[in-house]
């Protein structure tokens, strides 16, 4: 099926790029979230009527990501979890915990924003997750679990 991109897409393409998807990628996923649109004629015209509007949209929207972004470079979170004696937690933190926290602290992250790139954290450590706040702004941001005593 082909479609028009309304946003930018990572690994399919950019603002207006007409592009060629699975069906049920475009049905279930990209089309309902807003992301795309059929490319027929009318839609095709249709977009180039609002093209403008919609690269104003997006450039706004990376701009609040960038300056997001740059208040959310470097930042240390700090996280307590219940460890053994062995500095081992029971469970771990995940991306969802990491995105409450930072929540807490007036960021506005999604728990699919953070990516862990070795998995959950299972012991008492200072780790490195990545931040995505936008497919062009990805920061770095340091996470100290601390231990208490169970």
């Amino acid at each position: 099926m082909q479609i028009i991109l309304l946003e930018k897409v990572v690994n399919l393409g950019n603002l207006g790029d007409i592009v060629k998807v699975k069906d049920g990628y475009a049905r279930n996923f990209l089309i309902p979230s807003g992301q795309a649109r059929r490319a027929t004629a009318a839609a095709k015209a249709e977009f180039e009527a609002k093209r403008a509007e919609l690269e104003k949209a997006a450039a706004e929207k990376l701009a609040a990501a960038q300056a997001e972004g740059e208040k959310l470079n470097g930042f240390t979170l700090k996280l307590s979890q219940k460890a053994g004696v062995d500095g081992r937690l029971f469970g771990s933190v995940t991306n969802h915990d990491i995105a409450d926290a930072l929540k807490a602290q007036n960021f506005g992250v999604h728990k699919a924003q953070v990516r862990m790139p070795n998995g959950p954290i299972k012991t008492v450590s200072v780790s490195t997750v990545e931040v995505a706040l936008h497919t062009d702004v990805l920061v770095e941001v340091t996470v100290e679990v601390a231990g208490e005593a169970a």
